[in-house]
């Protein structure tokens, strides 16, 4: 792909391990407010109740706060935990979630390897303050050109604004100059096919694809981009 100046690089499950950061996240701040770590059982149905709200914010059926404060107003109601701090403990997990960072198998190799011939973006759904102090912590900001938090940009993935305003922040919008990388289908794939530039689907785990949303490229070890720019 000849073509391809910029790359747009999503960051929880594709370049950074966002079970590790949750789980930590989450077990810092439950001990920072004076309750027991997670186990296994509260932490899954805490997952389910999130991932919920996310695919929510994908179809923009509810805003950004609604889910950083409509997932622990979920969870707390399960467990009897004190609703009237969730404000608070919603800023202090995006803080410890933010400094628990550790990289998916071959992801800062290939950022690095791709830095000299291309300009590589994030582009994320997750919160402006977890995010750059994942980047921070991990040391994409350095590795990276810089970043697109939809937090800041007002619209999110899947959303074809999202793109038209980060084709606006490059400064070009020749579709074939793109390609993004991402694990969600409904928001990384699904919005760089809206917008039409190439897509290429992180599918370490090989779920099965049940959907209509057909990526230009799939793949399961993040070295393979390179190979695939080599095309």
């Amino acid at each position: 792909m000849e073509n391809i100046k910029f790359i747009l690089w999503d960051i929880d499950r594709t370049l950074l391990d966002f079970e590790y950061s949750e789980k930590e996240g989450l077990n810092l701040t439950f001990e920072q407010f004076g309750y027991d770590r997670l186990d296994e059982k509260k932490l899954s149905e805490y997952k389910t109740i999130n991932d919920k709200y996310w695919d929510k914010l994908e179809k923009g059926e509810v805003s950004k706060q609604e889910v950083l404060e409509g997932r622990f107003m979920d969870f707390f109601d399960l467990y009897g935990y004190d609703k009237s701090i969730i404000p608070t403990f919603n800023l202090e997990y995006q803080k410890n979630m933010g400094t628990a960072v550790s990289f998916l198998p071959n992801a800062k190799e290939t950022v690095t390897k791709l830095k000299e011939h291309y300009k590589q973006y994030a582009a994320t759904n997750g919160t402006a303050l977890a995010q750059k102090k994942k980047m921070e912590a991990s040391g994409l900001d350095k590795l990276l050109d810089g970043y697109f938090i939809s937090e800041e940009m007002g619209v999110v993935k899947p959303f074809e604004e999202y793109f038209k305003k980060i084709f606006e922040k490059i400064g070009s919008h020749n579709l074939d100059e793109y390609l993004i990388i991402g694990d969600s289908l409904s928001s990384d794939i699904s919005g760089g096919a809206k917008v039409g530039i190439k897509t290429c689907w992180y599918n370490p785990n090989h779920k099965e694809n049940n959907t209509e949303i057909i990526p230009d490229y799939e793949i399961d070890d993040l070295y393979q981009v390179i190979k695939i720019l080599k095309q």
